[in-house]
C-alpha cells in the first residue's frame, strides 16, 4: 500500500526548509535548550528537519523555549541574548526569507541594518555627507529596544507589510516563546523579541519602519536620518529644529511604548568651516555611530588645501575593545610557536578590523596596531633568552629589523603599520 501525505494547510515545502537550514549552518551558532548542535542536525536531516517541515506545513509547529545567555557590553553591563534551538532557527529562516521579499522593497532608503545589499559603511558614508550638509545632529539611543517591543504593536506593524496568515501565526508564537534562564527555570515572555533569533532583526526593522521611518518622513520631511537597526542619527538645519524634532520623537516613542535613554540621546553640533557658528556654548560636538566617532577633524580638500571637516574614524571604545581582544589572546605566552604561526593565528581578525575600520581614515588605526606590535615585542623577549635581561627596546628593534626583511609577514605590516 502506498501512503500519501495529507494535503498541508500552510504554503511551505521541503525545499524551503532545506535551503533555510543551509543558511543557518553557514551562520554557525550555539545549540538551544535541547542541546542539539548544527552538526547533529546536518548528519541526520530526516530526524530533525523533516518534522520542522511537517509541522510548519500543517500549522502544528510550536517553538521550544529560548535559552538566555548574557554577554558583556562595552560599558560593562550585560546584554541578554536569546538562543533558539537549531530547528527553531531553521523554521524562523523559512518565514524570514518569505517575509523579507515582501518587506525589504518597502523599507526606507535611509534604513541600512540587516538588509540585503545594505551595509554599515553605506550608513557611515550617508551620515558623513549629511553632517557636512546640515549643522546639527541628534544621536538617538533607544532603551532596551529588543526587550521592550510591544507584541500587539509589533503584529499591527507586521500587518502593514503582509496579510499572510501563516506568517502572522508563527511570528505570534515566536514572540510569545518562553525563556529558559541560567538556573533552568522557564518564564513566559510578555514583550520583546529575543536578540539572537534569526527573524528578530527583520521584525525590528519592520517595527521601526512603521514607528519611526515612515512617521518622520511624513511629519518631518525637512530632516534627514540614518538608521541601522535601533541606532539612529537625525540631521537638522538649526538648533531650534533639532529641539522640536527631539521632543516630537520622544512623544512618538512613548506613544509606541518605547523610551529614549536619558543622557545618551544628545543634540550634537557638527562643527566645521561654517560661516556662522552658534552664539552659545555647545555641550556636544562628537557622537559615535556603528563603531566610528564623528568629530571635527582637519581634512584635505580636492586642491590640496586643508580645512576643518566633521568626519568619522574608529572610536576610542572600538580601539579599547580590540586591544582587550588582543590582550586576552595571550600572544606573548605562545613561545612554543614561530613568528609566522602567530601571524596566521591573528590574520583573520586583523584583516577584518582593517576592512571595517580602515574604510575611513585608516591612519587612526595606528593606536591599535602599536599595541599589537608591543605584544609581539613581548613575545620576542619571552621567546629568546638573549633579550630577557635587556631593555624591551632591543626586542622591539629586532622586530623592526624582521619587519624590514619580511614586510608581508603580518597583515597589518602589509598596510604600513610596522614597528
Amino acid at each position: 500500500m502506498i501512503f500519501k501525505e495529507k494535503q498541508k494547510s500552510q504554503p511551505i515545502d521541503k525545499r524551503q526548509v532545506m535551503e533555510a537550514f543551509k543558511k543557518v549552518r553557514s551562520n554557525k551558532g550555539a545549540s538551544g535548550v535541547d542541546k542539539v548542535s548544527i552538526s547533529e542536525v546536518s548528519a541526520r536531516p530526516m530526524k530533525y528537519l523533516y518534522p520542522v517541515w511537517n509541522r510548519l506545513a500543517s500549522g502544528s509547529y510550536f517553538p521550544k523555549p529560548v535559552r538566555e545567555v548574557e554577554i558583556p557590553k562595552a560599558d560593562g553591563r550585560m546584554r541578554k541574548l536569546g538562543i533558539p534551538t537549531v530547528q527553531d532557527r531553521t523554521a524562523q529562516m523559512v518565514i524570514r526569507e518569505e517575509l523579507e521579499q515582501l518587506a525589504d522593497k518597502r523599507f526606507s532608503k535611509s534604513s541600512f541594518g540587516y538588509r540585503p545589499n545594505k551595509s554599515a559603511h553605506q550608513a557611515i558614508k550617508q551620515c558623513r555627507e549629511n553632517c557636512m550638509a546640515m549643522d546639527w545632529a541628534i544621536d538617538l539611543d533607544i532603551k532596551s529596544f529588543f526587550d521592550e517591543i510591544d507584541h500587539d504593536l509589533m503584529l499591527k506593524a507586521l500587518g502593514h507589510f503582509t496579510k499572510e496568515k501563516h506568517i502572522h501565526l508563527y511570528v505570534t508564537r515566536w514572540l510569545k516563546a518562553s525563556v529558559q534562564k541560567k538556573d533552568g527555570s522557564v518564564h513566559p515572555r510578555s514583550k520583546g523579541t529575543p536578540q539572537g533569533g534569526v527573524i528578530s532583526p527583520l521584525l525590528a526593522n519592520i517595527f521601526l519602519d512603521v514607528v519611526f521611518d515612515k512617521w518622520i518622513e511624513q511629519h518631518h520631511p525637512e530632516v534627514k536620518f540614518e538608521r541601522y537597526a535601533d541606532d539612529i542619527i537625525i540631521h537638522c538645519a538649526n538648533f531650534k529644529q533639532a529641539l522640536r524634532t527631539l521632543e516630537a520623537v520622544k512623544a512618538r516613542f512613548e506613544q509606541c511604548k518605547l523610551q529614549i535613554k536619558k543622557g545618551k540621546s544628545n543634540i550634537v553640533y557638527c562643527k566645521r568651516n561654517q560661516k556662522k557658528h552658534p552664539p552659545f556654548k555647545v555641550h556636544y560636538v562628537t557622537f559615535s555611530f556603528l563603531g566610528f566617532t564623528f568629530k571635527p577633524r582637519m581634512v584635505k580638500g580636492y586642491y590640496g588645501n586643508f580645512h576643518l571637516g566633521f568626519t568619522p574614524a574608529i572610536s576610542r571604545q572600538s580601539q579599547k575593545r580590540i586591544n582587550q581582544t588582543l590582550f586576552k589572546m595571550k600572544l606573548h605566552r605562545m613561545v612554543h610557536l614561530r613568528l609566522p604561526d602567530l601571524a596566521g593565528i591573528i590574520a583573520n581578525k586583523v584583516r577584518g578590523w582593517i576592512h571595517y575600520y580602515g574604510k575611513v581614515r585608516m591612519s587612526e588605526l595606528h593606536y591599535v596596531f602599536r599595541f599589537l606590535n608591543m605584544r609581539l615585542a613581548k613575545w620576542v623577549r619571552n621567546k629568546y633568552r638573549r633579550f630577557r635581561r635587556k631593555h624591551w627596546f632591543f626586542a622591539y628593534k629586532w622586530l623592526q629589523e624582521t619587519a624590514k626583511q619580511f614586510p608581508n609577514l603580518f597583515v597589518h605590516w602589509q598596510y604600513g603599520f610596522t614597528p
